[in-house]
């Protein structure tokens, strides 16, 4: 709990949005050298939107050294995603790299194809890609904006698990990030908190649909966590203070976010479903 750094950070805003890994100032920790695999996902597939960088790369790192092999979607300029799969590969596992914007339905089938065609099915399907931009008031809030948003969240997250599904055997396992914004909305994020709690919402509602094909659905929310999102989507005032707010002092890093995406993922939670696992350092989470 004490190893991470706390703010403030001296860190550059981004103009890119979601940012780039190397250009942060103190590095993000995905777990390279810290997490240690034990063989809880062997033989598993699994399909990770945004898993070029952040949680998505910690959870790539996590879910290949625990014995799956890996299939990242991202957007196509990110220039993270190699990176992510060379600590796939290093782990011993296939990468399978999806570039593509998934605000396209053409998009959200053809990464699903692809995934189907290369390893012959998805046991786990963690929807993680989202889009976000902070704004201090509506009128500064686009039409487009709002529609981007609400695409890229929860449109592709329904695109997704309805496309999935047909390829996911009995003890299939979906995952989908949302936020401690889905709990309690930050009005610098109106979009993005309301598209987290709509996530929510479809989580449970999955839950019970999916019950009698044997295929679990929860959420994992995190609190502020130390990604690219976070310089290239707030303003200066908010990543030179980011954590500092939460009871542990901090943010948390990706690497942080391994465990419960692992455990959801597993056969050890054959009995989660329409479960949310709060990651928050401290804030609670109703």
């Amino acid at each position: 709990m004490t190893d991470f750094p706390k703010p403030p950070f001296d860190t550059k805003l981004q103009d890119h949005i979601p940012g780039l890994t190397d250009a942060m100032t103190p590095l993000p920790d995905h777990g390279e050298t810290r997490y240690r695999g034990s063989g809880r996902l062997e033989g598993k597939i699994a399909l990770i939107t945004g898993g070029d960088s952040g949680i998505g790369r910690a959870v790539a790192i996590g879910f290949a050294r625990e014995g799956a092999d890996v299939a990242i979607s991202y957007l196509e300029e990110e220039e993270d995603a190699r990176e992510t799969a060379s600590w796939i590969e290093k782990a011993g596992r296939r990468a399978l790299l999806l570039p593509g914007d998934l605000k396209s339905r053409e998009t959200c089938r053809a990464i699903v194809d692809k995934t189907v065609e290369t390893f012959g099915r998805i046991d786990v399907l963690v929807n993680n890609a989202a889009f976000q931009v902070e704004r201090l008031s509506l009128e500064e809030i686009s039409e487009d904006e709002w529609d981007d948003t609400f695409a890229t969240n929860i449109g592709a997250t329904f695109r997704l698990t309805r496309n999935v599904v047909p390829h996911m055997p009995r003890g299939g396992s979906l995952i989908h990030t949302i936020s401690v914004n889905a709990d309690s909305p930050k009005p610098r994020l109106l979009a993005y908190s309301a598209t987290k709690s709509a996530i929510l919402n479809f989580s449970g509602g999955l839950a019970q649909l999916l019950g009698e094909k044997g295929i679990r659905s929860n959420t994992v929310a995190p609190g502020p966590i130390w990604t690219p999102l976070i310089p290239a989507t707030m303003h200066g005032d908010h990543v030179h203070e980011f954590g500092a707010g939460t009871p542990l002092g901090r943010p948390g890093q990706p690497v942080e976010l391994i465990a419960p995406y692992v455990m959801l993922a597993s056969d050890e939670a054959s009995y989660i479903s329409g479960a949310n696992i709060a990651v928050t350092g401290g804030t609670p989470v109703i």
